[in-house]
C-alpha cells in the first residue's frame, strides 16, 4: 500500500500496466520467456468457454473446480506458463497440477504451450483457436488430438464455440443456454 500518492502519480502507474488493467500473462520453455498482454475479445472467450464447461458440470453434476489464471511452474523442468483456465475434476482438488487447462490462442507462434504443458504434466488441454477448440490428451509419447474431451466426454464443443462467440450473456442467461443446447439432447 502507498500513500500520498496524487492522481498523476495513479495515472502513471495505469500507463506502464497498461490502462485496461490486464497484468502481462508469462510463459517460459527453456530460456525463452514469452510476455503476452490479453485483449477485451480474448477474456470474453475464455470467460465463455470456463462458464460453459462450469454451467455443463453443474447442470450434469460433474465434480469439477477451477483455478483461473494459476501460475504453474516446475524450474526443474524448465517449464512455466499461466493458462487462461484450469480445472480439476473428480474427488482430490488439492493436487499440485490441474486436469485440464484451456488455452485461447488470439495470436500465433512464441513458445510451444503443449510442450510446457506436457513438462507440467498437465492431462488434457484444450485450445479455442479460430472458433474452434482442439483437445489434446496425453499419452505416452506427448499429446493425442481427440474429438471429445476424457473429462466430459459429452459435452458438445462445437455448441461451446457458438456459445462463446455469441453476445455476452449473463449468468442465468447462459445456465440457461448451457441447459437448452447442451443437455437437452
Amino acid at each position: 500500500m502507498l500513500w500520498g500518492k496524487s492522481w498523476a502519480d495513479y495515472d502513471a502507474q495505469l500507463a506502464v500496466r497498461g490502462l485496461e488493467g490486464r497484468r502481462p500473462k508469462l510463459a517460459y520453455l527453456e530460456g525463452a520467456l514469452e510476455l503476452m498482454s490479453p485483449s477485451t475479445d480474448h477474456e470474453r472467450i475464455k470467460w465463455h468457454v470456463g462458464r460453459v464447461l462450469e454451467a455443463y458440470c453443474l447442470v450434469t453434476k460433474t465434480r469439477m473446480t477451477g483455478r483461473g489464471e494459476w501460475t504453474l511452474r516446475d524450474e526443474t523442468k524448465k517449464a512455466g506458463a499461466e493458462p487462461d483456465e484450469c480445472y480439476f475434476f473428480g474427488d482430490d482438488f488439492d493436487r499440485p497440477r490441474p486436469d485440464l487447462v484451456i488455452e485461447v490462442v488470439w495470436t500465433h507462434g512464441g513458445i510451444e504451450k503443449l510442450e510446457i504443458y506436457r513438462r507440467l504434466g498437465i492431462r488434457e488441454v484444450w485450445f479455442w483457436d479460430d472458433d474452434e477448440i482442439a483437445v489434446h490428451v496425453r499419452g505416452n509419447d506427448g499429446y493425442d488430438i481427440q474429438r471429445r474431451s476424457m473429462f466430459v466426454p459429452d459435452l458438445d464443443l462445437g455448441e461451446v464455440c457458438r456459445i462463446a462467440n455469441g453476445p455476452t450473456p449473463s449468468v442465468q442467461e447462459l445456465h440457461d443456454e448451457v441447459r437448452a443446447r447442451l443437455i437437452a439432447r
